[in-house]
């Protein structure tokens, strides 16, 4: 299992990493020139910009995951991965608005399938209390790329003048070239499916299939109808997920396009800004880690969630609502802290309590599309006008924590409601439809 860790894990963080990075960069492009060249400053055309990524996100999330096994795991992302590349290098040569504008809109298509299948892929190879750690690091790795995508901005940024290229382009033509390349990684290393792999022995790949049939009984996929999916979404827990997931992106979301700028308007300059970007990513990791161990050595997601939300929420007050701005800086870092562990912990919970590949194939789309519906709200809420406080933006951030709560708390007593019922032998049929499988809280 350690050995499937190193062949998974990294090759996939690295890929989304750079998912992450492609799509939060025009932050500090903006920060970097853009906003200026192409007049993003003109009432809410960054805005604009910004959430109509998530349009063609949010629409090709479950297409892309029924037509995974179709298409097979290697074709298709890599056709993702090669897509938003060669989509990114391209916004290095825009010239207006509306231009990058319409290659954010491809960016979002091409990336919609990717996040997904990587967990879903994920998901199918372990059992349900070691998926956290997993998604964990999986996260982190690519969260800490995510930080230090700022930096790196900068850095490009720098080659102003060169060839004639502004700095805010070299930002778009560099990560756009470092993306294709790994189209080609991804064409020869990335992982499939534990019953389709080419990596393991016959003997190992039996192993991990065991492991998977004897936890929860869906090792083998099976088949996606029309009417399967229709069932599947007829369940409110799903959608539950969706939301939870929804407001935990929206924190995230709102840092990545928004963090930049905000320190800007606090007093900072351009440079400063970028480089004070990046800090706040880092006891992030920490804390994420701690929590992800403690859940899965529990058993137990909720209660993690919970005390994740709060910090974030905490958070967001000191942002908000203090005067000094050192003292707001401070809240950009527990905002961070707390925001990043509900992420991962919100998809295990969500994969914990779902049984057949079919149905984990819809709940990861639906989850993951909700994601992008948070991206469209923190790219909206956010507005120049409301600069240097950024108020509204801020009290709908603080207002999904409380829903993320309320969400959570509805679906523990559901669970806990169902399991009790299941332990007295009072449900006509097993949950989930497997003899033994009791949710996890």
């Amino acid at each position: 299992m350690r050995f499937i860790d190193w062949r998974i894990l990294p090759l996939l963080a690295l890929l989304y990493s750079f998912a992450l990075i492609d799509r939060i960069n025009i932050g500090a492009a903006f920060t970097a020139g853009m906003g200026k060249d192409l007049k993003l400053t003109v009432s809410n055309r960054y805005s604009i910009a910004t959430c109509l990524y998530f349009v063609p996100y949010i629409i090709f999330q479950l297409p892309g995951n029924l037509v995974l096994r179709k298409f097979g795991v290697r074709n298709w992302l890599t056709f993702s991965v090669v897509g938003w590349g060669a989509v990114q290098l391209g916004m290095g040569f825009v010239t207006t608005w509306g231009y990058l504008t319409f290659t954010r809109i491809l960016l979002g298509a091409f990336e919609a399938a990717f996040f997904p299948a990587m967990l879903y892929i994920i998901s199918t190879w372990y059992k349900r209390h070691e998926v956290q750690k997993r998604i964990a690091i999986f996260y982190l790795i690519s969260i800490t790329m995510g930080g230090v995508s700022p930096l790196l901005a900068h850095a490009l940024s720098l080659l102003d003048g060169k060839c004639n290229i502004k700095g805010w382009q070299w930002i778009f033509i560099i990560e756009g070239a470092i993306t294709l390349f790994l189209g080609v990684i991804s064409w020869l290393f990335i992982p499939d499916f534990p019953d389709k792999n080419r990596f393991l022995s016959p003997e190992q790949t039996a192993f991990v299939l065991k492991r998977i049939e004897d936890d929860r009984g869906d090792s083998i996929p099976d088949k996606v109808t029309m009417q399967r999916i229709k069932k599947h979404l007829s369940d409110w827990t799903l959608w539950a997920y969706g939301i939870m997931f929804m407001c935990s992106t929206l924190p995230a979301y709102a840092q990545a396009y928004f963090i930049s700028i905000i320190l800007r308007d606090m007093g900072w300059s351009k440079t400063k800004a970028l480089l004070l970007s990046a800090p706040p990513y880092g006891p992030s990791i920490i804390t994420t880690l701690l929590f992800s161990w403690l859940s899965d050595k529990t058993r137990h997601r909720a209660g993690f969630i919970l005390l994740q939300a709060i910090m974030c929420i905490v958070g967001l007050v000191l942002t908000a609502f203090a005067e000094d701005n050192s003292v707001r800086y401070l809240g950009i870092f527990l905002t961070n802290a707390g925001n990043s562990g509900t992420i991962p912990g919100i998809l295990a919970y969500a994969s914990n309590n779902v049984v057949s590949q079919s149905k984990k194939s819809v709940q990861t789309a639906l989850t993951v599309s909700f994601g992008g519906v948070g991206g469209i709200i923190a790219s909206t809420v956010f507005r120049t006008q409301d600069s240097p406080r950024y108020l509204p933006g801020l009290g709908v951030t603080i207002g999904s924590q409380a829903l993320l709560l309320l969400t959570l708390g509805a679906t523990n007593i559901h669970f806990r409601r169902l399991n009790k019922l299941s332990r007295e032998g009072s449900l006509l049929k097993p949950l989930e439809g497997q003899t033994g499988f009791l949710y996890t809280l």
